[in-house]
């Protein structure tokens, strides 16, 4: 940080903002309303970020490319010990471009490039796959009264469907599993030095992985993600070279996996807990798509994101000096009251959800907003279609991975009356 920055007076506040600790991480939303209110834009010792938490303040930032880069996006938030940076070059591991930490021009091309494997169309094709993929998970539990709805379904079937559109056999699942994991914290959480080291080592793994599977997929091409990356490196290896594929893919497997478990947990919880709009999804599955993105703006699976100062610049009321890196809070953006009337509260019904900050917005939208949206729809419907009794189970303790971007509850456990199952190839056998 520069002078000017230790010369910030730092509020009590300020000073107390941790958000990688209780009760911020059971609860982000009180200390976020109190800072949109008290102190919007403030900076955080803790993090040595400026954190930002008004709507129009994000939504500025995110739109304002000349002032604001992406590249450290991917930036490990707790800095590299001596002995981790050694452990990176020992495992072979090199970071690099991804699109989410690219600035212009090039981010465009490439992202211009890869869009069309994200069209309606696209899209669209996936839904009878991953709608199998939902039956089949619930399939193994719904006669049994009880679920674990994170561990029984919603950690897994996010993951194979991003390898069925990377082209990755599902028999890999278990690999990715545990590499979400291990990135949300080394990225985004505070590990020591030993869990800094070991985390790199597993990640180190993955990367070999990642490059053996675009060695494979070269010998045989397909319809899928990581063949038309391949393709694009054919036709213009400047604008994706080899690093750039393996980042590629180990980047859009993490997010396509974690960001997407985390909203349909966080969804599954939050419809529960306001048992009268789960009854009204119930009873009229039309009101599925917009209590999707009423999940996505109250509770967000994307907490917070990252950008770097490219120039001192004036947010909010508070100058931020060049260099300086800023934690921009979308889940407090999202229920920000100039914006969404009454936005603490959940509401499936509520106009406007889907101008939520969940997937960004400007020139760094996620490219596989669609595919999340159609995963959580498909999800919600046939739950709802074959378990509409489900309750959440009282008395339950609700934890969170201690990292500042990705938020989600770690379980969710439910009950019901088998019995009553509607579908009756459902109910237990007698």
């Amino acid at each position: 940080m520069t002078s000017t920055v230790s010369k910030c007076p730092v509020s009590k506040f300020a000073a107390d903002f941790n958000p990688f600790t209780n009760p911020y991480l059971a609860d982000p939303y009180t200390p976020l309303a109190q800072a949109r209110r008290e102190e919007p834009v403030f900076y955080s010792p803790e993090l040595d970020y400026f954190v930002v938490t008004r709507y129009a303040d994000v939504r500025a930032i995110f739109r304002d490319i000349k002032s604001f880069s992406a590249e450290i996006a991917l930036e490990p938030i707790t800095p590299m010990f001596e002995s981790s940076i050694q452990k990176i070059i020992e495992v072979g591991y090199v970071p690099g471009p991804a699109l989410v930490n690219e600035d212009e021009p090039g981010h465009m091309k490439r992202r211009r490039r890869l869009s069309g494997m994200f069209t309606p169309e696209s899209v669209a094709a996936l839904e009878p796959r991953i709608r199998a993929l939902v039956s089949g998970y619930i399939d193994e539990f719904v006669r049994r009264g009880n679920a674990d709805i994170v561990e029984d379904m919603v950690w897994e079937v996010p993951a194979l469907v991003a390898f069925l559109f990377m082209g990755v056999p599902d028999e890999d699942v278990q690999r990715v599993k545990q590499f979400a994991t291990r990135r949300t914290l080394l990225t985004w959480g505070r590990p020591n030095e030993a869990e800094q080291n070991t985390l790199i080592d597993e990640i180190g793994d993955y990367w070999n992985f990642c490059k053996q599977h675009v060695e494979r997929t070269r010998q045989n091409m397909g319809t899928d993600f990581v063949s038309e990356v391949i393709r694009a490196n054919e036709e213009d290896p400047e604008l994706f070279d080899e690093i750039s594929m393996y980042n590629l893919m180990l980047n859009f497997l993490f997010a396509a996996h974690e960001t997407t478990t985390n909203a349909s947990a966080n969804g599954i919880k939050t419809l529960l807990e306001h048992p009268d709009q789960w009854r009204a999804i119930c009873e009229d599955p039309s009101l599925i798509p917009n209590a999707v993105e009423e999940i996505l703006r109250y509770s967000s699976s994307v907490i917070a994101w990252r950008r770097l100062a490219l120039k001192t610049v004036t947010v909010g009321g508070v100058e931020i000096p060049e260099g300086s890196k800023v934690l921009v809070v979308l889940g407090s953006a999202n229920h920000d009251e100039e914006m969404f009337a009454d936005g603490k509260q959940f509401d499936i019904r509520r106009e406007g959800a889907a101008r939520h900050l969940s997937f960004g917005i400007g020139t760094h939208t996620c490219l596989g907003a669609p595919v999340a949206r159609l995963e959580m729809r498909v999800i919600i419907e046939e739950l709802t279609r074959r378990l509409p009794h489900l309750q959440i189970k009282p008395g339950q303790t609700f934890t969170y991975s201690p990292n500042t971007s990705f938020r989600g509850p770690e379980h969710v456990l439910v009950q019901w009356d088998p019995t009553q199952n509607p579908v009756p190839e459902d109910r237990p056998l007698s």
